[in-house]
């Protein structure tokens, strides 16, 4: 029998206090709390649940705020650090970890892929067409130069 609760179908063969952390914003403290509340033993399969403690289960769980609703509540949050200009909503505008992390090496998975910044050789400008170091045309002319 699936298990369904708060629009997640839990694993049929795990354990309820393994199982139930498949809900998105509930961790194994807030497992702990829902099965002391409802009575329900943490050794027990989610398979072997009966229909009155899975109702028990749900209504603690609703309590919750979890899935959809969570992460509206802390995409709320992040938009009010931004607009009100604090530092964590600055680094969240520009994609950058908001906790302190070092940057200049590491931080990929906020930053994303690599993008290389430096200077070319002189050899790459010349076969781009670039000269460096004799001042450009529109330079030459304003200096009143020919």
């Amino acid at each position: 029998m699936a298990v369904r609760i708060a629009g997640v179908d839990l694993p049929v063969e795990k354990r309820i206090d393994i199982g139930l952390t498949a809900i998105y914003g509930i961790g194994r403290k807030n497992v702990q709390n829902i099965l002391e509340e409802t009575k329900v033993n943490p050794n027990k399969r989610i398979k072997d649940l009966t229909s009155e403690e899975v109702t028990r289960l749900r209504k603690a769980i609703d309590k919750l705020p979890t899935e959809g609703e969570l992460k509206s509540i802390i995409s709320e949050n992040i938009k009010q650090l931004k607009t009100t200009g604090s530092y964590r909503g600055i680094r969240h505008a520009q994609g950058l970890p908001a906790r302190g992390q070092r940057t200049r090496s590491n931080a990929r998975t906020k930053k994303g892929k690599r993008k290389t910044v430096g200077a070319m050789r002189k050899k790459d400008l010349a076969k781009l067409g670039i000269t460096i170091g004799e001042p450009r045309e529109k330079e030459k002319k304003l200096k009143g130069e020919k």
